[in-house]
């Protein structure tokens, strides 16, 4: 350091707007842009070689005790919880600064996921820029009727989103149907270009040459007892993520005249305060109010928004406990301007 240098100090993070001024937030967020090559690298050789060594450890143990194969399985869906979320955030351009590596990162990431990466960036990129309006629903999200189109439908509409919001289909047949079958194809964008018909089936042919290798190498048995167990524990896992994030109690829906972009992002994302194991494993997904509202921000800096503005660590805030109570809610009320149970709408409305 030479005499006329002065030493570097942190810049103060800037001063927090209220919550109710969404767009105020914007220009504060994306100081928290940049992603850091190296440390993005990082993330990802400690989520894939970890997953692909517990991958090789289940199989191994195959040989004396099948149980217990599937039990290291099924430990390992949550290293690939974690690699999906590296995959989410090369579909937002925020996990390398570089757009094309992020994009082919996150198309290989797309064979372990079972998850084809083209088609599922555009379905996500869908689900942020309409998430919490009413008029733009059915393209990446959980559907959730009104209470009045709920009343207003027929018995069978009824009987079928009944079916639809039931936990045993929502968290476990569902997760199953989205990742082993619908995402073989590009359903919602079948007539949209070519290019999500090249995603679907090379991420097809990305999975069965895997297969292909694994049962040439070692038969069924690995498929069954370590393929499978990790898919769908993370499947559910995820879907149970993305489930509370958006349906919570005081989310926020509009329709189109009243929705805003900004305010929605914000007030209809919850911030699900996970302990720390699981906050790594998912990858900070959790503070999703913060990555709604500007989803440029790599997953590994979430937590120094919140450290630099606490004040959002106390909007929409979800415990692991209270984010159980969120199973039972189906129903958003216009009136009340909150998510309910059938049985409370019945006790406010009367008769569904």
């Amino acid at each position: 350091m030479n005499a006329h240098s002065q030493p570097t100090t942190a810049q103060p993070a800037p001063a927090s707007p209220p919550l109710t001024e969404t767009r105020r937030w914007v220009p504060i967020l994306a100081k928290y842009r940049d992603p850091s090559t190296s440390r993005s690298f990082v993330e990802l050789a400690i989520t894939l070689v970890p997953f692909l060594a517990i991958w090789a450890l289940a199989w191994w143990t195959i040989s004396f005790s099948p149980v217990l194969a599937a039990a290291i399985a099924a430990f390992n869906g949550a290293f690939l919880v974690r690699l999906f979320i590296i995959q989410h955030d090369c579909g937002h351009g925020s996990f390398f600064s570089n757009r094309a590596l992020s994009d082919w990162i996150g198309r290989a990431l797309g064979v372990l996921t079972l998850t084809p990466y083209d088609v599922w960036r555009r379905s996500h990129a869908i689900h942020h820029s309409a998430a919490g309006n009413l008029d733009e629903r059915g393209i990446g999200d959980v559907y959730t009727m009104t209470i009045d189109e709920y009343r207003a439908a027929g018995r069978f509409a009824r009987l079928k989103y009944r079916i639809y919001r039931h936990p045993v289909i929502m968290f476990g047949i569902a997760p199953t149907v989205l990742f082993m079958l619908q995402n073989r194809l590009p359903f919602g964008f079948m007539k949209s270009g070519w290019q999500f018909w090249v995603s679907s089936m090379g991420t097809n042919v990305g999975i069965a040459a895997v297969l292909g290798l694994v049962i040439y190498f070692g038969g069924i048995m690995p498929v069954l007892l370590v393929f499978f167990p990790t898919i769908l524990i993370a499947a559910t896992i995820g879907v149970w993520l993305f489930y509370v994030q958006h349906q919570f109690e005081e989310t926020h829906w509009d329709v189109e005249e009243d929705w805003q972009l900004h305010h929605a992002a914000l007030h209809g994302s919850s911030f699900y305060d996970l302990p720390p194991v699981l906050r790594w494993f998912s990858g900070n997904i959790g503070v999703h109010h913060v990555h709604h509202l500007y989803s440029r921000i790599p997953f590994y800096r979430l937590m120094e928004v919140l450290k630099d503005h606490p004040v959002l660590a106390t909007s929409q805030r979800l415990t692991l406990r209270e984010s159980l109570g969120c199973v039972k809610l189906q129903l958003w009320d216009a009136k009340q301007r909150r998510l309910m149970s059938f049985a409370k709408a019945r006790e406010l409305y009367g008769t569904l």
